[in-house]
């Protein structure tokens, strides 16, 4: 199966709104999917993006806007008659039947005869094919997520919607998943939309993701412009973990200069989204170099710094999780890849972090420097830092 044999076209969402009485779970999104993309719909619970996945479906019906499938109003039509199928998490495989027949299952249905060719050349896709007479319950997670894939793909849709397909299995198999749900995509060329709550999972496998917050996308790009220069606050707490200051902004031409407690960061002008005066200055973590105050002559002048003490330490293997509480009782997160054995600072040690200013960003200085981490984390950071100060 392949985009040549079979034309995908684009998915356009149009002004979508969907109201639970006063509360706006989607508002007013205008969104256009790519053909043949893997697109992520990334987002906390609630910010609306199954509800959206749950209007592409036919199984919500907007309170306004309009879906369309190339030039096909596909708002109204009912579920079964759209070219869009759906993998939701819990697979939904017919448990008497073997691998086979639940692939062909949509087929028959259809009343077609001839379905050992298309069966096993789509069992073969996902490498099934020489368990095609075994039953689900012989299958692990893994396998029977495919086959939940190979099933949606047999009748060929346009848009194939992903609903937390992964979120059943464990994290060794999750990762190797989605090494394969990418391939299959890329293999037949369907247009995949993919709904997640999980990061790495949206980075991992989308060539787009749309980051959303309060039924409304907060910012749309390829993964990496996202990761590495979000435009909000929410986005920079959201996806992955960032160092953000709040700060005031002294100058600002191709190089913006900003004060922040007897410190100064410099940024990029065209890295800084502030409006005004106020910006909260971001750092990702694995940027910092972390450095014994013994080495602070090391510090290139051209760097931004800060100086502070190590509360805690958490070697992981690949890298090593440094936090550090600077003077004004801020605590910096730092990754630091384990490149020398035995080589790492130690609790109470004090240290300078410092970042080159290209990858440094700015954001408005007027949100919440606080959007888009959860409560409960919000809770650990203030109970640690309670902790840390006595």
């Amino acid at each position: 199966m392949s985009t040549a044999e079979h034309r995908v076209d684009d998915l356009h969402l149009r002004h979508l709104t969907k109201r639970f009485g006063e509360t706006a779970a989607v508002d007013d999104l205008t969104l256009t999917i790519a053909a043949g993309s893997f697109f992520a719909l990334l987002g906390a619970s609630g910010c609306g993006k199954t509800t959206t996945l749950r209007m592409i479906a036919g199984l919500e019906d907007p309170t306004s806007g309009s879906i369309h499938i190339g030039d096909l109003d596909v708002t109204n039509v009912p579920p079964h008659k759209r070219p869009v199928n759906t993998v939701f998490q819990s697979y939904a495989l017919f448990p008497h039947l073997d691998i086979f027949e639940n692939v062909a299952f949509g087929m028959r249905r259809r009343g077609l005869k001839d379905v050992n060719g298309p069966v096993m050349s789509m069992l073969e896709l996902v490498e099934l094919a020489p368990l095609a007479r075994r039953k689900p319950a012989q299958l692990s997670g893994g396998q029977q997520q495919r086959v939940a894939v190979a099933r949606a793909l047999i009748n060929r849709p346009d848009v194939l919607l992903l609903d937390e397909p992964l979120g059943a299995l464990d994290l060794k198999l999750r990762r190797q998943m989605q090494i394969e749900l990418k391939r299959i995509q890329t293999e037949v060329g369907t247009t995949f939309v993919h709904v997640t709550h999980d990061q790495e999972e949206a980075m991992t496998m989308a060539d787009t993701v749309a980051v959303m917050n309060s039924g409304r996308i907060e910012q749309l790009g390829h993964p990496a412009d996202i990761y590495e220069l979000p435009r909000t606050a929410f986005v920079a707490n959201f996806l992955g973990q960032a160092n953000l200051v709040e700060a005031e902004i002294v100058s600002a031409s191709a190089e913006v200069v900003a004060q922040a407690h007897g410190n100064t960061f410099t940024l990029p002008g065209d890295r800084n989204f502030a409006k005004h005066k106020q910006v909260i200055v971001g750092v990702r973590p694995e940027k910092l170099t972390v450095l014994d105050h013994f080495n602070a002559h090391l510090v290139p002048d051209s760097n931004n710094r800060v100086t502070g003490r190590v509360t805690d330490v958490s070697y992981a293997g690949v890298s090593t999780q440094y936090v550090v509480r600077t003077p004004w009782e801020q605590d910096f997160i730092a990754f630091e890849q384990n490149m020398v054995v035995g080589d790492r600072c130690e609790v109470g040690d004090e240290v300078v972090l410092h970042w080159s200013p290209s990858h440094t960003f700015g954001l408005d200085g007027t949100q919440d420097v606080n959007a888009g981490i959860s409560a409960e984390a919000l809770e650990e950071t203030r109970a640690a830092s309670s902790l840390g100060g006595e």
